[in-house]
């Protein structure tokens, strides 16, 4: 056979021959008897579909394979009306679109069709016709010869119909109308676990399973009805021995001359094996290969459910866990132990909640959660997570290992009409960071004031760059004043920002976030710069006064190599001299000065900058080391001060503090260092503190910080309020 292009390849074998072949044969087989088995007419019809092609496309065209294809029809059987009806309109309408090659058609293809069509028709009425002289020529010549002949015909066409009947790999079965098999193939009832005998005595009704009975027999009345000549569904069925096998089960209805129901014939094939391993592959799909707990897919499948379900007054729980220091059982003990571990603690935790009916998956990593089944408030949520930690800090044997675990855990309660799968997820996981900044094995429970708060916090930490960039920020001045005179010898610069909406903020309320982000550096090289630009204005107006300005220095700044740089910067930019200028180091960060750092202090002494010790007194000092430190000034921590208020006997907690201070100036005295006292709030204090010979103070009894023209105005000597 020639090939023969069609719109998919270039010959018969691709889909467009194949394809027009099927649907012939299709409607062949919907339209009237086949004796013959689906495949054998498709194949059939696909070498007619190649020649009607073939006659199209020749270069010398002749309508005599259309005749040779309708006699073959014929000689095939397919004598039914309709058959031939249906196969002149589809010649006309369908086979040159989908099997020939759209750029290779011949210009009077309209005229070939048209000649194919009626050859076809032609060479089937021929065929007829001549099928029926020689029926009847048979008849007349000897009505034995015909009876041989019919019957022959009719063994022949049973002989067919047997051998697909019995080798058919799918089971077939015929039954009556009123569902009483009348015989089925080696197949069907090998399928079924019964012999062929035994089913030809069973009503298919007794094979169904209890489920889908009833679709069954509403599926048999539409074809019975007539609605459907066919149907197609998945459908249990009993074995023999009680088990179930789910088949692909398609139905056609056979009827008698007249339209009535007679027969139908079923096909079925067994997909247990396919279902079973689409329920494998679902499963590996919604769980955990590690632990075998559902994963977050499932869980949020699970949650989704929960929500859709749930009604105006049910509550909901989550207890969202995370592993303390899992981590560090990975990088010491290995992957392969780390894993051991996590299958132990999925075990426990699912052995120890799931009796009430929670759900408990693997989120990912060492994070897992609880879906808290049928809870009535928090106390059940918490009850759930003091179990799963219960569970979790039993000592775990992992090989030649005990390991002591814990983990902290994030709960989540409240009435599922006021939150979302999103939004709860979010709180858990907010929850759980709470759990462990409080410390390891141990639960702590959402407040909503306190996410607010954290929201909050947040977005104050996301807008400090902005803020820096759109020159936000502000410098406010605490004066520090001589407690010998009264006058005011430096000023502390304290920054402050002034945000759009909700107005000055407090440093307490920024700086630390400030230090998280890294952004410390760029602000306090901010404050630096402005505070020298301000000094060098008092400086320049009045020059006699020598004010100092203070500035802090974050512990990040002065770990930055670049700090000295920095400072040098300020000041020449400025045109401040470097002896007005004093920078404040936390006593933590001096005493663990060494190395670059160490060099830098030294750096920066050498320019002639002051340096100060803040909240000195605050942590553990080593004295003989800050001797060797290039220190000017130790500014003493505010409760110190806070105790002393001049009314105290010799047992009071104020004479206590008293005797501290006194020491400390004693000993910074001693080192040749100034002492500054902050938080000066009353003049009692302040005479108390001139009393123990301090050098200088600061607070609120000295005057708030202040914008810099206040200190201007002040150095001026007019009134501020």
């Amino acid at each position: 056979m020639s090939a023969v292009p069609d719109p998919g390849g270039t010959d018969a074998s691709r889909p467009g021959a194949q394809g027009y072949a099927a649907d012939w044969a299709r409607a062949v087989r919907r339209l009237g008897f086949v004796p013959m088995s689906t495949e054998e007419t498709e194949r059939l019809l696909l070498t007619h579909t190649v020649r009607l092609a073939q006659a199209l496309l020749a270069e010398e065209f002749s309508a005599a394979p259309a005749e040779e294809v309708g006699r073959a029809l014929v000689e095939a059987h397919l004598t039914e009306p309709r058959i031939l009806d249906w196969s002149v309109r589809a010649l006309g309408e369908q086979l040159p679109q989908r099997v020939l090659p759209p750029n290779d058609l011949p210009p009077d293809l309209p005229v070939r069709v048209a000649a194919l069509q009626g050859g076809l028709a032609a060479g089937f009425g021929r065929a007829l016709r001549d099928r029926t002289f020689s029926q009847q020529e048979r008849i007349a010549r000897s009505a034995w010869q015909a009876r041989d002949s019919v019957e022959r015909a009719l063994r022949d066409s049973e002989a067919r119909f047997r051998a697909v009947f019995t080798g058919a790999v799918i089971g077939i079965g015929i039954a009556g109308i009123d569902g009483q098999i009348i015989d089925v193939n080696q197949s069907f009832a090998d399928m079924l676990g019964y012999t062929p005998e035994e089913l030809r005595q069973t009503n298919v009704a007794s094979l169904f399973h209890p489920d889908d009975a009833a679709g069954m027999w509403e599926m048999y009345q539409e074809l019975i009805e007539g609605k459907h000549d066919s149907a197609r569904v998945e459908k249990r069925y009993y074995r023999k021995d009680g088990s179930v096998v789910l088949t692909d089960l398609a139905v056609s209805l056979i009827r008698h001359d007249d339209g009535r129901p007679r027969f139908t014939v079923a096909m079925i094939e067994d997909i247990t094996q396919r279902y079973e391993l689409q329920q494998r592959l679902r499963f590996q799909a919604l769980h955990d290969p590690l632990t075998g707990l559902p994963n977050r897919t499932l869980f949020f499948e699970r949650l989704g459910q929960v929500f859709a379900d749930a009604g105006p007054e049910q509550r909901i729980g989550v207890c969202f866990l995370d592993l303390d220091g899992f981590k560090a059982v990975n990088d010491s003990l290995g992957h392969d132990l780390g894993d051991r571990l996590l299958v132990t603690i999925a075990r426990r935790l699912s052995d120890c909640v799931i009796g009430q009916g929670h759900l408990v998956a693997r989120m990912g990593g060492d994070e897992f959660v609880i879906l808290v089944n049928g809870g009535e408030g928090i106390d059940d949520a918490v009850g759930v997570a003091e179990l799963a930690l219960a569970a979790v800090a039993a000592p775990v044997l992992v090989g030649d290992h005990q390991l002591a675990v814990s983990a902290s855990v994030g709960v989540v309660e409240c009435p599922a009409s006021e939150t979302s799968v999103s939004e709860l997820m979010k709180a858990a996981d907010t929850t759980l960071y709470w759990a462990k900044a409080e410390g390891r094995g141990r639960w702590a429970v959402y407040d909503p004031e306190r996410s607010a708060a954290d929201i909050a916090r947040s977005a104050l930490a996301a807008g400090l760059p902005a803020a820096l960039d759109r020159g936000e920020f502000v410098v406010h001045y605490q004066p520090i004043v001589s407690l010998l005179d009264g006058s005011m010898l430096a000023v502390e610069a304290l920054v402050r920002w002034s945000h759009p909406e909700l107005g000055l903020v407090g440093p307490d309320r920024f700086i630390g976030l400030a230090e998280e982000t890294g952004l410390i550096v760029r602000l306090g090289e901010w404050v630096l710069r402005q505070a020298c630009r301000d000094a060098r204005a008092w400086h320049r107006e009045f020059p006699e006064a020598k004010l100092v300005v203070s500035v802090n220095l974050a512990a990040r700044q002065a770990d930055d190599p670049a700090i000295v740089d920095t400072v040098a910067s300020a000041l020449s930019r400025s045109g401040l001299p470097a002896e007005l200028l004093q920078l404040e180091l936390t006593e933590s960060a001096v005493m663990g000065t060494a190395g670059e750092p160490l060099r830098s202090l030294y750096r920066l002494a050498d320019l002639g900058v002051r340096l100060a010790i803040d909240d000195f007194g605050t942590g553990y000092s080593n004295l003989a080391y800050l001797r060797r430190l290039p220190i000017h000034c130790l500014k003493l921590a505010g409760p110190f001060v806070e105790g002393i208020r001049g009314d105290g006997g010799d047992s009071s907690p104020d004479h206590r503090d008293e005797r501290i201070v006194d020491a400390l100036v004693r000993l910074a005295h001693a080192l040749e260092l100034s002492v500054t006292a902050e938080a000066v709030e009353t003049g009692e204090q302040a005479e108390r503190l001139r009393a123990l010979r301090c050098d200088t103070g600061q607070g609120r009894w000295f005057g708030p910080p202040a914008p810099a023209d206040r200190i201007t105005a002040r150095l001026r000597g007019e009134t501020t309020e």
